[in-house]
């Protein structure tokens, strides 16, 4: 077997669980849409495909990491295709992350319709929030799939911004918390859905920054945005 050949089919393992990873992007963006619907309209059957999808998700990534495991034991890859290799296998795992972060707001969704809660919480405010952030992961998403350092870094730089509309939403919960303390247990729950939100947000950080990684090989975890564009500007 030819070393061409050899190369060609390395390029094709890469371009598969590469593709594996955008579906597996997919599957959760489907997920978290179907829960923010689900949020705005107190749609149980919409609650429960999230919590449907939750298996297929699963499968996916198991998948992506047992071929990222073959692709390093028989290919060995060096300098950026390994760094490649293992942003896809961080990226993978934060997407799964985020899928349970769907599945919890699913479950709330749920308890709220059972109780027939909704009407007395600020759910419609907390969708449009919860829209703006997956924006972001969207975006990340994307950036990692094209390995665009500028559409990486703004998301970085707006993962500060992400916070601004929940700490509202939490404003004003606790609020009401003094004001009616009988809304305890719900006022409650909607405050942990809008910490999901933030865990959101915080994998699309993460995922940003593993593009940093593999086209710098530079671990810019906790590191100030002001280093981060310094680095990608200096090429």
């Amino acid at each position: 077997m030819t070393d061409q050949h050899l190369s060609s089919q390395y390029e094709n393992e890469l371009h598969v669980v590469s593709a594996q990873l955008i579906e597996l992007g997919q599957r959760v963006d489907k997920q978290i849409f179907q829960a923010i619907d689900a949020l705005a309209h107190s749609n149980a059957e919409g609650a429960r495909q999230v919590l449907a999808a939750e298996a297929a998700v699963n499968a996916l990534e198991v998948e992506i990491d047992h071929e990222i495991t073959s692709i390093i034991a028989r290919r060995q890859p060096t300098a950026r295709d390994l760094r490649l290799l293992m942003a896809i296998s961080k990226a993978s795992s934060n997407l799964e992350r985020v899928g349970n972060e769907a599945d919890w707001m699913a479950l709330k969704v749920l308890a709220f319709i059972g109780r027939g809660a909704p009407g007395a919480l600020p759910l419609q405010k907390l969708s449009a929030a919860a829209k703006l952030k997956t924006d972001l992961l969207s975006r990340a998403l994307k950036a990692f799939a094209q390995l665009d350092l500028p559409a990486a870094v703004a998301v970085i730089k707006e993962y500060e911004l992400g916070y601004g509309v929940v700490d509202e939403i939490v404003g004003q919960l606790v609020n009401d918390l003094i004001e009616n303390p009988r809304k305890t247990s719900s006022c409650l729950e909607v405050i942990s859905l809008a910490k999901s939100l933030e865990l959101i947000v915080d994998h699309a950080k993460h995922i940003a920054e593993l593009v940093i990684y593999v086209v710098h090989g530079a671990d810019v975890r906790h590191a100030p945005v002001e280093q981060i564009e310094s680095l990608v500007k200096q090429g």
